[in-house]
């Protein structure tokens, strides 16, 4: 019986195209016991810096390079799109993310946060959050960051080597924190934050500071879209005297 209840689960996971569909958690009620934030384009301003990287490796890699003119457009792209787009092939894209992490590691200590941002932080730090990094960025630059901005107060940093998807880091993440689903709330700028939210079940708040355009990312139906870091606050001010459940 056990047997046969695996490979059902198995054939519904590959009809899904092999993702695990569990849904959007909807509007986030009540006071999370996890704050997951992404890095670039959510906490750290690294777009200009990307382009530049991105482009200095499409000679290395043989892609298209993206023009300053397009980087609007290219907003509304998805990652996959995107790479259609400059011609970047799957086979080449963990070395491209590889050499991209290693490039902006050089030039770390010169990305500033968003404004408003470690104000935010170390505010959510003081009521009593739980705070966390998930980044396909590494966790050294990550750190690094952190450190050069004063805000080492986050309890973990969890690097995706997946730069198509963070799903399986924020499942292991449920797993080492014991924390369901739906008393996470996920943070970031991309629609494969949104994505990843909604395959675990996880609330997801996404900001249109960052990467992708607001357009796109309403395309994808997050439970919240903020516009300024200072609407974080706003979000969870109704929260901080809701019970945990």
């Amino acid at each position: 019986m056990k047997k046969r209840s695996r490979v059902k689960r198995l054939a519904k996971f590959v009809l899904r195209g092999g993702r695990r569909r569990v849904g959007a958690a909807g509007p986030i009620q009540n006071r999370p016991n996890l704050i997951i934030f992404d890095f670039d384009g959510t906490l750290a301003d690294t777009l200009q810096l990307g382009l530049e990287i991105l482009n200095r490796l499409s000679s290395e890699f043989g892609f298209d390079p993206l023009p300053q003119t397009e980087l609007a457009s290219a907003r509304d792209l998805s990652t996959r799109q995107l790479m259609k787009r400059l011609g970047i092939s799957r086979i080449k894209l963990p070395r491209i993310s590889k050499r991209g992490t290693e490039e902006m590691g050089k030039q770390i200590d010169s990305i500033q946060a968003f404004d408003g941002i470690p104000q935010i932080i170390h505010d959510l730090r003081s009521q009593g959050y739980r705070l966390g990094v998930l980044t396909s960025n590494s966790e050294e630059n990550v750190a690094r960051f952190l450190a050069k901005q004063q805000l080492e107060v986050f309890d973990f940093i969890k690097s995706s080597s997946k730069l198509l998807g963070k799903g399986s880091v924020l499942r292991r993440i449920m797993r080492e924190t014991k924390i369901k689903p739906r008393e996470i709330l996920f943070i970031g700028d991309e629609l494969r934050d949104v994505e990843a939210a909604q395959e675990t079940g996880v609330h997801v708040a996404a900001v249109t500071w960052g990467y992708n355009s607001r357009t796109a990312l309403e395309a994808a139906s997050p439970d919240h879209i903020l516009e300024t870091p200072e609407q974080v606050t706003t979000l969870l001010a109704p929260l901080a005297a809701s019970p945990r459940k």
